[in-house]
């Protein structure tokens, strides 16, 4: 924490009146307070503990309790906590929240503890710095409180909720999360209306625990309904990461449309926060764009425009524009170069479906021309495994998009023509037609019985033939043989003729 807000007390809400008093009034006692201060800043870089001392003989010298008693604790507070003296740190805190009710000004205190609590925060790296930061949160809430600052409770409270939830604690931070949802409601249990920009940041903080536990069910309820909250006017961060997760949410569902929406808008209120996290939603945009296969650029939009050249995003950018060109050797080749793209575990979960799509498209394209191939000359084209490519054209077979059979034992592919198909599918038709015939021609009460086995036969026989060099040939003129025996057979004209 710097120290420079020493210097900067916001006074925002304060009135002041000026007093013209005799100006050769004795403030000998303030100068040596001050000086006793300005001392221990100087020597607490070279010599912490003896800067302690020094920090802590300040609050003895004011008669009543001011600004330099405040200001020399939370020196010698942050330079406890900086050697590991936890237990003089928690003493010493103590007695610090006993200024804010009086001794300083509110907006002064406020912004204090709060700088307090993000100085211990970040040091915490062990279990012992870990525990004091716990205790000092808890002074803090007991003291705003019994002050009944509910205000500062509130935001106080938030802000240990977000460090639970970046340690990932869930059991402590779901207990903390019903707690604040109580105090952000009326007695009947609905919203309190004074308390929504509160509760925004209640919901913000649960939606993202349930994005991160994947619990979509309880994800989508809660999404909704802070959506509508209409009576906050809520930081842009807040609903940059209420929306970010509800595309996150979307995507999950495979709802590649709603997803684009939510992370548009969530870029979009990101980079009205000033927030860094709009580069991050921005890929994800990118993203959803590829998953819609969409031929729009995300980058027309005057909101995104300014990004396009940015090199944080230049690899999405390349990747983007390669799959819109279906240029499969192009976006390999930035995946390849860019490792860092898929650091981020939400598009690494998600590129593989974008990766399929492109290769998909790319194995199509290239067998196009072939009746028959080997795996291992798709393979070699594309640069992906002979198992994908095993899985890509099962995928196009199951999908009736290729007719084709594999043969595994060798790596070969035998795409089956699709004249083929219809020559057997029309010359089983005709089979059909021609058993009809018969019986009708031949069972008409003149005596004459057809054998059943034996124009299963025939069908059988016609169809195994199907594939035959000079099949048709046969088929043809035994047709045409038919007609001619036929012509002379009372009534049959109009049978035969139907037949064919």
């Amino acid at each position: 924490m710097s120290d420079d807000d020493d210097f900067m007390q916001d006074s925002g809400d304060e009135e002041y009146d000026f007093e013209y008093e005799d100006a050769d009034e004795d403030e000998s006692g303030d100068v040596g307070i001050e000086n006793k201060y300005y001392n221990a800043k100087q020597i607490k870089a070279d010599n912490p503990e003896e800067a302690i001392d020094e920090f802590l003989g300040v609050p003895a010298l004011e008669p009543e309790k001011g600004d330099w008693g405040f200001k020399g604790l939370k020196q010698a507070i942050k330079l406890e906590f900086k050697l590991g003296r936890y237990d003089d740190a928690i003493e010493h805190y103590r007695e610090l929240l006993t200024y804010v009710k009086s001794a300083v000004t509110r907006n002064y205190s406020e912004k204090s503890i709060n700088n307090m609590l993000d100085f211990i925060e970040k040091g915490s790296d062990d279990e012992k710095a870990y525990h004091c930061m716990e205790e000092f949160y808890r002074l803090t809430l007991n003291s705003f409180q019994s002050t009944n600052n509910e205000r500062l409770w509130l935001k106080t409270n938030i802000k240990l909720a977000r460090l639970w939830l970046d340690r990932k604690e869930y059991g402590q931070l779901s207990k903390k999360l019903r707690e604040l949802h109580r105090a952000c409601q009326r007695e009947d249990g609905s919203d309190d209306p004074s308390k929504g920009t509160y509760s925004l940041e209640v919901y913000a903080l649960e939606i993202q625990m349930y994005a991160e536990t994947k619990n979509n069910k309880r994800l989508k309820a809660l999404y909704q309904r802070a959506l509508r909250v209409r009576s906050a006017v809520p930081h842009p961060k807040i609903m940059g990461i209420i929306r970010e997760c509800g595309g996150k949410m979307h995507m999950s569902e495979e709802n590649w449309e709603q997803a684009q929406s939510d992370f548009f808008e969530s870029f979009r209120n990101y980079d009205e926060a000033g927030s860094m996290q709009r580069i991050q939603v921005l890929k994800y945009l990118v993203l959803t764009t590829m998953l819609m296969k969409s031929d729009i650029n995300p980058f027309d939009s005057q909101e995104t425009k300014p990004y396009r050249n940015d090199p944080r995003i230049s690899a999405m950018t390349d990747l983007v524009d390669a799959f819109q060109r279906d240029d499969i050797h192009s976006y390999e080749e930035i995946l390849r170069k860019n490792p860092d793209v898929l650091a981020d575990p939400f598009i690494a979960e998600n590129i593989d479906e974008v990766s399929r799509n492109m290769r998909t498209k790319a194995v199509l394209k290239l067998i196009a021309p072939y009746t028959r191939f080997t795996l291992s000359f798709i393979s070699k084209q594309i640069k992906i495994s002979i198992p994908e490519v095993q899985d890509i054209l099962g995928f196009l077979i199951m999908d009736k998009k290729l007719n084709a059979k594999i043969d595994q034992e060798n790596g070969t592919v035998l795409v089956e023509s699709a004249s083929d198909l219809e020559r057997l599918r029309a010359l089983q038709e005709w089979t059909s037609s021609l058993k009809s015939l018969w019986r009708t021609a031949l069972n008409d009460g003149e005596g004459f019985k057809v054998d059943d086995v034996a124009l299963s036969q025939l069908g059988s026989t016609a169809a195994s033939a199907a594939y035959q060099p000079g099949y048709g040939d046969e088929v043809r003129a035994t047709g045409a043989k038919a007609r001619a025996g036929w012509k002379g057979r009372p009534g049959l004209g109009k049978a035969a003729a139907g037949g064919y």
